[in-house]
């Protein structure tokens, strides 16, 4: 059997790689590559690759990204497009153009992260949206054959860029789809989650991608070299974002304006892509990740915006069960975590290239194509909506109740206190990594069940529980310093005698399932941001405050049979930077503002609960 087994094996990866070779030849035998510089309106040429089919029977629609990350290889060698799901659109013959964006790589000009919108343009006044409309200007009046009709794409910087490209307002431009796209870095995205900084994310990013760029360049190098492997072990060593920014030099421009802002405002908020989301004119396509590490909130947040400021733009989104651009790779499992399918490539095959064929081509149809597409975790099916949040939601308020509870019915006068030490934070996972982790969105949370320094309160599941939309956290609480943070994490805890349903396709590790405690979403609040972004307050030590905040938007079925559980805690290491505690500048703090807190979260009719978007049946 066991030699069966690895022949069968063998075959299946022959026949993938016959596969590829395949699709590899036709895409080399019907395609030709063209590199051009393609002006702006200021004088800057930005680099541009296509892939245009040789075919003539028939005018082709462009497929465009434009990105920061570079539109290479560069010269006569192809990208190799065949070996995603991209081929499909190979076979339709769209003309694929990949743009290298102002200022990086081969282009030229000055880069700008995050490029704030200019609304009202004049003269050569430029932004990622005129830069857009340039390009798309000259491509449907310079590459022949094409049918004059533009689709815009890509994933999380490119998502950005996506989105700007929306906001050009060409004629030509019919659909676009950002996805997993960077829309506010202070807010919910990447770096700062409600104006706590991510500082793995940032500080394993820069290094590299920060570098500055006098000339067109076609290899950034290297970044950072950490000396040591161990992530938690390392930024507590560090110690300060003082020290970090010294080990980071004085060369990555971006972080350092980012320590020289670190509240939310008028540079910031101009670099929140949603201020430009007005008279949207393509129709819009938002995907994102329920588990994505980096930009799951852009994708909600963009898509809320566009459905408020700009009601007559055919929006869509379509968010499933994935990490960080998982939609064009399998889309099983996450972690230890499996899905009961191949959710990317339901998405593949019946949302995104019927949506593009649609705009594009005339062919097919969008009639089954909702407003909302959202894949329900817990009980693996996807559901349609015509608005999100789903117009049968309704929240109902959970409270914190006696002997680590919760209750729907019962606001219990209880009060719980742990002690929250910058010295020993709660770590983020369980397990020694030297990068941030992708899976950590949905790892087992027995570890931090098991602190002192970690609230946890559960309840049984005693009827299906489904949440859809965002989950808000109403915190009653005193500290005995003057800042502190606020991470709630959402729980899904399985019972004793869980398993997988056989034939659902996982990681092929051994995990013990029984009582895992899923993660299903987590957010930090920087306490000192409670009553505004802009003007931060201190905390007044022991006195009762409120600290109110909204975790981004669920879409979970809790089972019968499993525990709805929540965390309550200050440090989340190294995924956040630590909070001094006190009340200063974080990201010029000295080791010796860093002070320990006894936090207390309250319960009453008055005090602590969460209020939960249940969707009703």
């Amino acid at each position: 059997m066991l030699r069966k087994f690895f022949t069968l094996l063998l075959l299946v990866g022959s026949i993938t790689v016959a596969a590829q070779n395949t699709d590899n030849q036709w895409f080399l035998d019907n395609y030709s590559k063209k590199e051009v510089y393609i002006p702006m309106r200021d004088g800057v040429k930005l680099f541009t690759t296509f892939y245009i089919p040789n075919d003539v029977t028939e005018k082709h629609p462009f497929l465009m990204t434009r990105t920061p990350y570079s539109c290479s290889p560069y010269g006569a060698q192809f990208s190799p497009i065949w070996n995603s799901y991209k081929m499909a659109y190979a076979k339709e013959h769209y003309i694929f153009v990949m743009q290298d964006v102002r200022g990086r790589y081969m282009s030229e000009g000055e880069f700008v992260d995050v490029r704030p919108f200019i609304a009202n343009k004049k003269g050569k006044q430029f932004d990622e949206a005129s830069d857009s409309y340039d390009a798309i200007d000259w491509m449907v009046k310079n590459i022949p054959n094409n049918n004059g009709k533009v689709g815009v794409t890509g994933t999380s910087y490119p998502g950005f860029y996506s989105t700007e490209a929306a906001l050009s307002g060409h004629p030509a431009l019919k659909a676009v789809s950002p996805q997993a796209p960077v829309t506010d870095w202070f807010m919910g995205d990447d770096f700062h989650h409600n104006g706590a900084f991510f500082q793995m994310d940032a500080f394993s990013f820069y290094p590299s991608f920060g570098k500055s760029r006098p000339i067109p360049i076609k290899d950034y190098g290297s970044g950072f070299k950490f000396p040591i492997k161990d992530n938690y072990a390392f930024y507590l060593q560090a110690g300060t974002l003082q020290k970090m920014s010294q080990m980071i030099g004085d060369s990555i421009k971006f972080w350092h304006e980012m320590m020289s802002h670190p509240n939310y405002d008028a540079w910031w908020q101009a670099r929140n892509a949603r201020v430009g989301l007005y008279n949207v004119k393509p129709a819009m396509l938002w995907v994102g990740g329920l588990f994505d590490a980096e930009d799951c909130w852009g994708a909600w947040n963009s898509f809320k915006a566009t459905e408020k400021q700009s009601p007559l733009t055919n929006n869509k989104i379509v968010m499933g069960p994935w990490y960080h651009g998982q939609w064009s790779r399998e889309g099983s499992f996450l972690g230890n975590v499996r899905f009961g399918s191949n959710t990317s490539e339901y998405f593949q095959n019946n949302i995104e290239i019927p949506f593009f064929n649609y705009y594009l081509k005339g062919k097919g149809t969008v009639a089954d194509l909702q407003k909302a597409s959202i894949f329900f975790t817990g009980e693996n099916t996807w559901k349609t909506f015509d608005a999100w949040p789903p117009k049968d939601q309704r929240p109902e308020k959970l409270w914190i109740s006696e002997n680590n509870t919760l209750s729907f019915s019962n606001a219990t006068n209880v009060l719980y206190e742990y002690t929250s030490d910058p010295a020993h934070p709660v770590p983020y996972t369980e397990d020694v990594h030297q990068q941030r982790t992708r899976e950590y969105m949905t790892d087992d949370q027995r570890f931090a069940s098991r602190r002192p320094d970690v609230l946890t309160l559960s309840m049984p599941v005693t009827e299906d529980i489904t949440l859809a939309g965002p989950v808000i956290a109403d915190l009653l609480t005193t500290i005995s310093t003057t800042d502190a943070d606020f991470i709630v994490k959402l729980i899904d805890v399985f019972p004793e005698d869980y398993s997988f349903p056989a034939g659902s396709k996982g990681n092929k590790e051994f995990y013990l399932m029984p009582g895992y405690q899923m993660l299903v979403r987590g957010e930090v609040m920087r306490g000192r941001f409670r009553n505004s972004f802009t003007l931060p307050e201190a905390f007044v030590p022991g006195q009762a405050t409120r600290v109110k905040f909204e975790l981004p938007d669920v879409a979970h079925t809790f089972k019968k049979g499993h525990q709805l559980m929540i965390q309550i805690q200050s440090t989340w290491f190294p995924l956040v930077s630590r909070n001094p505690q006190t009340f200063t500048d974080v990201y010029h703090a000295a080791a010796s503002d860093f002070q320990k807190s006894t936090i207390q979260i309250m319960g009453g009719a008055n005090g602590t609960y969460f209020l939960l978007p249940i969707l009703k049946s």
